[in-house]
């Protein structure tokens, strides 16, 4: 697998996610949504392994690669899909374009991959006053659209963190093993979340709603999370979450074309701020180390 091929998977998976989670939701609810997701991508992954003959190692780090994979996917994916329950598709990939720059400042203190110089600080003051104007048309439009914000970037900094502890484990290990042993933490406890705040099987599932369910278990939680940790070990961090310089673009035409979505002038305006500041990140990236990759 090439490193720019991962990327364009990774780009098309999270372009399309944010509006399948909300599909995916109907009928049954979020709770058995993000459950039967994971339940199925994690038999998928397990199938993957058995066939490809790919190893899982159980030692110290490896164990501590799967455990840092599994509390990053339960936590953002719980928190994205209660998310998604309050605000259009497209806001999620909008907010989690916050991911790059968190992920550098998490990176700076945990793997020491880069300073954190004025043009990156810079950047994430950028970019939270995108994150701040969209809040507040959340805010001004009413109901729990707050809450949903909150919910999506609470997510952002718990899967920022995630993959730079993945990053700084599983430097040695195949990224469908440690897609795999997140999957296997991250279930039972997604199984655990739904018996307890819900337990009840949905009596009928739309077409729509199951189609994005296996949608989201093949791409999102196999596919997905395979290329995203496999680009996590050949690549910086913070390099990884360069997609959301596309995605949210993306995902807002998507919501707006596919789902009716209204894309407000003061979402634009967050978002060109949150983008703004990603490319602020990154200019002082290359400028720095132009040779890299």
């Amino acid at each position: 697998m090439s490193v720019p091929a991962a990327f364009a998977g990774v780009i098309l998976i999270w372009s399309t996610t944010p509006l399948a989670i909300q599909w995916s939701s109907e009928g049954g609810g979020h709770l058995f949504a993000v459950m039967a997701r994971m339940v199925l991508g994690l038999l998928l992954c397990l199938l993957a392994i058995r066939f490809t003959g790919t190893s899982m190692p159980w030692h110290r780090r490896a164990r501590g690669a799967y455990l840092a994979a599994g509390l990053g996917i339960y936590g953002s994916m719980s928190l994205v899909y209660w998310g998604a329950e309050y605000i259009p598709s497209g806001w999620i990939a909008v907010l989690f374009g916050l991911s790059p720059l968190l992920t550098s400042a998490f990176s700076a203190f945990w793997l020491s991959e880069r300073s954190l110089g004025l043009m990156r600080v810079g950047g994430l003051l950028l970019g939270l006053s995108g994150l701040a104007m969209i809040f507040l048309k959340g805010e001004a439009t009413g109901g729990q659209t707050g809450f949903g914000v909150v919910a999506i970037v609470s997510a952002t900094v718990i899967h920022a963190a995630s993959a730079v502890w993945v990053r700084r484990l599983s430097v040695e290990l195949p990224a469908l093993a440690v897609t795999a042993g997140g999957l296997m933490l991250a279930v039972p406890l997604f199984i655990l979340t739904w018996l307890i705040f819900d337990g009840s099987w949905p009596v009928h599932l739309p077409q729509r709603a199951g189609l994005s369910i296996v949608y989201l278990a093949l791409f999102g939680s196999l596919l997905g999370f395979l290329w995203y940790f496999y680009l996590l070990r050949e690549v910086e961090a913070a390099r990884v979450n360069l997609v959301t310089l596309v995605t949210p673009v993306t995902a807002l035409l998507l919501g707006h074309w596919l789902n009716g979505e209204v894309i407000e002038s003061g979402v634009w305006f967050g978002t060109t701020l949150i983008l703004g500041g990603l490319l602020m990140h990154q200019w002082d990236s290359y400028s720095r180390h132009p040779a890299a990759g």
